[in-house]
């Protein structure tokens, strides 16, 4: 029997503490020995098809595959599914809402590295957080750095003015900071000390002359080619480090930019094991820009399995029937 869960179970069931850990047992593992593979495919009108497989962790005896529909002008502008199998079987354990995992393992997974990059002093904006786009995605980071480092204060922009306000007003209000909106990226982010960009925009929303010095920007929206969220001239004077190098030039923000491997600082797994320094020296700034990568989908769908099984949640179904 496959277990069926949808949003409204995972989000009974995720618990960002748990989520938290989970990533970072995932990037702090050893490197596996299957290489992730990231497959995204224009479709005959405004959507893309995105597949990631196969998702490992090790010590987790299952893997994952995430077939998603992205549609940027739909509401979820993502739609699909993530297939929970067992490891040594290729039983389906369970088929969860890609959209909800995502969030979440993207989210999350950006806190992680914010948390791993950004200056812990006050530095420049004293604390403000400022978030350049709110989806669900900055949501998620929203939740995962109350969990690490609480921001001080909120500035948030977006394309609908009236979703910027909402986000600061309940972000503001749950963490007791005073909040304020902007028009405008760079208005955003020209005293934060932290920028969180979450968009699917095509063309560069921030230059290096909008970001102050010593402060960190973790970028999430260039995950496949044509999307583009930071100029080359900021990729250029910052520390860039990533998820996947060879990702991030062929699919990602190095890629976006124009800009090769050479540009990478190295990876999150990197920075998190102490085989990299995430930050050098105050005054310089730091960028995390990940594309995503499948075992993010398992450390996730893994966690939410074992959480439903305890507590009886989610819908029993036989494919095989």
């Amino acid at each position: 029997m496959t277990l069926l869960l949808n949003r409204s179970d995972l989000e009974r069931l995720l618990d960002p503490a748990d989520c938290l850990a989970a990533l970072r047992r995932g990037f702090t593992a050893e490197t596996g020995e299957v290489p992730p593979r990231r497959v995204v495919t224009a479709l005959p009108g405004p959507g893309s098809a995105t597949a990631l497989i196969p998702g490992l962790v090790p010590g987790v005896p299952a893997y994952t595959v995430k077939v998603n529909a992205k549609f940027p002008g739909s509401r979820p502008a993502l739609r699909g599914v993530v297939c929970l199998h067992d490891l040594e079987t290729g039983e389906l354990l369970a088929v969860l809402d890609s959209a909800t995992v995502t969030a979440w393992r993207t989210g999350l997974a950006a806190a992680l590295g914010t948390d791993a990059l950004a200056r812990h002093d006050p530095g420049p904006g004293g604390g403000t957080v400022a978030v350049v786009g709110a989806g669900a995605q900055a949501e998620l980071v929203m939740r995962g750095l109350a969990a690490l480092r609480p921001p001080r204060a909120l500035t948030v922009c977006d394309l609908d003015p009236g979703r910027a306000a909402d986000f600061a007003e309940r972000h503001g209000a749950r963490l007791r900071i005073p909040t304020s909106v902007a028009a405008e990226p760079r208005i955003a982010a020209q005293d934060a000390a932290v920028v969180v960009v979450a968009t699917w925009a095509r063309r560069p929303l921030l230059h290096a002359a909008d970001i102050a010095p010593g402060a960190h920007v973790t970028a999430l929206g260039a995950d496949e080619p044509g999307k583009c969220e930071l100029s080359a001239d900021l990729l250029r004077a910052a520390r860039v480090v990533v998820d996947d190098v060879a990702l991030a030039v062929e699919t990602g923000v190095l890629g976006a930019a124009g800009l090769g491997v050479e540009h990478a600082a190295g990876t999150l797994h990197d920075v998190l094991r102490g085989q990299a320094p995430g930050r050098v020296r105050d005054g310089e700034v730091t960028v995390y820009a990940p594309v995503g990568l499948p075992w993010q989908d398992l450390a996730l769908a893994w966690t939410a399995y074992r959480a439903a099984a305890e507590a009886g949640v989610g819908t029993r179904f036989d494919f095989l029937g």
